[in-house]
């Protein structure tokens, strides 16, 4: 992994783009709501061809006329429900515009198309080894298979509401190595910054297709394609943190990696959604001849 601060590799300006889609929320804020979609719709087709825009969705592998068609399907099939991380069609929009970023960097990537593929691949480290020899600064938890374990979790819950994070924990406890180095070191960063708060917790890491489908048959928020199913995202628990009085801090800490060009960094509400940039990975990686399964077709 490259030094903390490392410049980016050279591509559209990401400083200039996050400052466009600020000014496009402001502009359709007034239009929220699916009584409104059509309107937020309509100003959203208008300002997509503005430069910064225009110089991220051209960078897409699918390409800038895709690349705007997929959004603007995913903006009108929002649903708000309790599972959708966005809290208003604003908030949807922003979560989709800021994942195209994520898309720039590694829409051709080889992705993990099945659990299968994911939970064989050479590319990914399993975390519980790790986890057992104290070499996570991190913590987070595994999803209960069975059900007596979702039992004891349940009454816990009831009794100890605030215990720990409310999250279902992540289905499969793998990650890049680059992943895992990067949480370490947030995890350290935290650490010092907010002495005597509860580790970092992560929610969520590379996920399969597969996994990805059957999130968002459930309401969830899950877009595709998504950098998680290549293995370069991550999910940071950060509403649990509010009791702790912390969360200024820690976002502090996940804009800080933004600005240095390390990550894209979205805020989902309850969690904040981290992409690791290329510019953090090395060169071999980022090809899509680097392993995985053939990058497939994850149109929505």
């Amino acid at each position: 992994m490259h030094a903390h601060g490392t410049t980016p590799r050279t591509g559209p300006d990401l400083a200039r783009y996050r400052d466009a889609v600020a000014d496009l929320l402001l502009e359709i804020a007034g239009h929220t709501g699916p009584e409104d979609l059509v309107k937020a719709e309509k100003v959203l087709t208008e300002r997509l061809a503005d430069a910064e825009f225009a110089a991220v969705l051209a960078a897409s592998p699918e390409g800038c006329p895709a690349a705007v068609d997929r959004l603007l399907r995913e903006v009108r099939h929002y649903q708000p429900q309790a599972r959708n991380c966005a809290a208003d069609l604003v908030a949807h929009i922003r979560i989709h515009l800021f994942a195209l970023i994520d898309v720039m960097w590694w829409g051709s990537a080889r992705a993990f198309v099945t659990d299968p593929d994911l939970l064989h691949s050479a590319e990914l480290v399993d975390l519980e080894p790790l986890r057992r020899r104290g070499e996570l600064h991190f913590r987070y938890r595994r999803q209960a298979w069975t059900l007596p374990l979702r039992a004891v979790r349940a009454a816990d819950r009831r009794l100890r509401p605030e215990r720990t994070p409310r999250t279902a924990g992540l289905r499969f406890a793998r990650a890049r190595r680059e992943s895992v180095a990067l949480l370490n070191q947030l995890a350290a960063d935290f650490a010092a910054a907010a002495p005597g708060t509860p580790p970092l917790w992560v929610t969520s890491l590379a996920r399969s297709i597969e996994q990805q489908r059957r999130l968002r048959a459930l309401g969830y928020t899950a877009t595709l394609p998504s950098a998680h199913c290549v293995g370069y995202a991550m999910d940071i628990e950060m509403s649990w943190f509010r009791r702790f009085g912390v969360t200024g801090v820690l976002e502090g800490l996940l804009l800080e990696r933004q600005r240095a060009g390390e990550v894209n960094a979205i805020d989902e509400g309850q969690t904040w959604h981290l992409c690791l940039s290329p510019a953090m990975v090395g060169p071999a990686l980022v090809s899509p001849a680097a392993g995985g399964s053939a990058a497939p077709d994850v149109r929505v």
